[in-house]
């Protein structure tokens, strides 16, 4: 029988508000924003404590990470069509024809590729991994990152 820890991001406040834009796509290689909601699914077994994760531990971690990401331009460090300027107080981004000019601190740059939710995703995934100790009895973790209610992309990491 699979056991599982469940945190439902639209309902626990796990969101964030961001600007991104996706060059390789003609309509979200304009400049637009979601509303964006983190999940978690971690499957293992109980430990000796009767538990799989601490949900203070793991909700406490994904609001750090979320808070890190929310109201900023998400951009992609690792896109070789995105050249990225910066000095003291501004970042230039170009890419297909177009500039765009934001305040250095209204970004976070990324080390992805796009800011897809699929690679959004990701970027938490292995945030969250960084930050917790995944502690043997867990078997694997899911990290959601949804762009709208109903609508975004999953990452599986196994451990066992």
């Amino acid at each position: 029988m699979s056991k599982y820890i469940y945190i439902d991001g639209w309902k626990t406040s796990l969101r964030f508000s961001s600007a991104h834009i996706i060059p390789e796509y003609e309509k979200c290689g304009r400049l637009h924003g979601h509303t964006y909601a983190v999940h978690a699914k971690i499957t293992g077994e109980y430990d000796k404590n009767g538990i799989i994760m601490d949900f203070s531990l793991l909700k406490d971690t994904l609001k750090h990470i979320t808070d890190d990401l929310d109201h900023k331009i998400l951009i992609p460090e690792k896109n070789a069509n995105v050249k990225i300027e910066k000095d003291d107080s501004s970042v230039k981004i170009s890419f297909l024809k177009k500039t765009y000019v934001f305040p250095l601190v209204d970004c976070v740059f990324l080390p992805i590729s796009s800011t897809t939710a699929e690679n959004l995703a990701s970027y938490v995934l292995e945030k969250m991994q960084k930050n917790i100790t995944i502690q043997k009895n867990i078997e694997n973790i899911e990290i959601g990152v949804d762009e709208g209610y109903g609508q975004g992309a999953r990452v599986i990491k196994t451990f066992k």
